[in-house]
C-alpha cells in the first residue's frame, strides 16, 4: 500500500503565522505538525509515502524529512500548484500509486489513541484484500461543519451528507481516507465542483454508491484535531505537552515508531543522533 499526506494549500486561516512558513511545519508543541500524519501513516504500515505540498514548501519539507531513509521508509515530494481539491491528489500522484492501494491522509489531521495502530492495520489490510474504500468516523457534539456519516452494524455507509444542517448522525469524518487501486481511474471521472475543486466527497459518495464504502468508528478512546486555526493548533499542542509530560512518551515521534517496527536499528538511530541535542532528540537517546 502507498500513502500519500496533502500538505500544499494557502493556510489563509493561519495568516499571518502561515505567510512565509507551509502550515505544516508550524510546531505542535514539541515537533512540526507533518511528523504527526506521517506517524500515523507509519502506524498504518506505510512505507513508501509521497508527500505533496506547494512549489515554494518542497525544499523546505526535503531539508527536514530527507528520503526518508533514516527512518526506514521512502519518501517523496511532489507539488500541487493551486489548492484544485483534495481528490486531485491522486491524478497528482498516479505514477506514484502504480495501480496499489493507497491511503491518503490530510497534514493537518492529529490523530491518537490506544488501539488506534489496529484499527490502522485492519483498515489497511481490508483494503488490500477488498475492493471499496474505508474511511473513518469521528463522534462530535456538533456534526454540522462537517461531512457526516451514517453508517449500520457491519459497518457499512448507509448515508453521506456534507455540512448538513440536520445531521442524520454525530459522526464526522476526519482527514484520513483508505482506497482501492480503483482510485486514480475514479477521480479522473470527477467533476470540479462549484468552488472549481476535485471533491474528496465525491469520491466517497462514488464508493458508497457501489455500497463498498466501509467505516471504522474511531471511540472515545481516540483525539483527533484539526488544526486549521489558531485555537485548534494552540488545542493539539496542548493536548500533546499534558500527555508528554504525564506519561514520559512522546507522540507523533517518527524515530521511535521506526525502531519499535524494526525499520531501523539502535546502532543506526544512534548514527542519526550523534551531535544532535534537544529534548526530544534526547529523548531518543534513551532507548540507546
Amino acid at each position: 500500500m502507498k500513502g500519500i499526506i496533502l500538505a500544499g494549500g494557502t493556510a489563509s486561516r493561519l495568516h499571518p503565522t502561515s505567510v512565509s512558513v507551509n502550515k505544516h511545519l508550524l510546531p505542535v508543541y514539541d515537533k512540526p505538525m507533518i511528523y504527526y500524519p506521517l506517524s500515523t501513516m507509519m502506524l498504518a504500515g506505510v512505507k513508501d509515502i509521497l508527500i505533496i505540498t506547494s512549489g515554494n514548501s518542497i525544499d523546505s519539507f526535503r531539508m527536514l524529512l530527507g528520503n526518508g531513509s533514516h527512518l526506514g521508509i521512502k519518501i517523496s515530494y511532489a507539488v500541487q500548484d493551486k489548492p484544485n481539491g483534495i481528490g486531485e491528489a491522486f491524478l497528482i500522484g498516479e505514477q506514484f500509486i502504480n495501480n496499489e492501494p493507497v491511503c491518503l491522509i490530510l497534514g493537518d489531521n492529529i490523530f491518537h489513541g490506544t488501539d488506534l495502530q489496529k484499527k490502522l492495520h485492519q483498515a489497511a489490510m481490508n483494503n488490500n484484500l477488498h475492493d471499496g474504500a474505508t474511511i473513518f468516523a469521528y463522534k462530535v457534539l456538533d456534526p454540522r461543519r462537517f461531512g457526516v456519516v451514517e453508517f449500520d452494524s457491519n459497518n457499512i455507509a448507509i448515508s453521506l451528507e456534507e455540512k448538513p444542517e440536520n445531521p442524520k448522525s454525530n459522526f464526522m469524518i476526519p482527514g484520513l481516507y483508505f482506497y482501492d487501486n480503483q482510485i486514480v481511474n475514479i477521480a479522473k471521472k470527477m467533476k470540479p465542483s462549484d468552488r472549481n475543486e476535485l471533491e474528496i466527497t465525491d469520491i466517497n459518495n462514488y464508493y458508497f454508491s457501489k455500497k463498498i464504502l466501509k467505516v471504522t468508528e474511531l471511540g472515545r478512546g481516540t483525539a483527533w484535531f484539526d488544526c486549521g486555526t489558531e485555537d485548534s493548533l494552540l488545542s493539539a499542542s496542548n493536548f500533546v505537552q499534558i500527555l508528554e509530560k504525564k506519561q514520559g512518551l512522546k507522540i507523533g515521534c517518527i524515530e521511535e515508531i521506526s525502531l519499535n517496527e524494526g525499520l531501523i536499528s539502535k546502532s543506526e538511530l544512534k548514527i542519526y543522533l550523534k551531535e544532535k541535542n534537544s529534548n526530544y532528540y534526547n529523548y531518543l537517546k534513551s532507548f540507546i
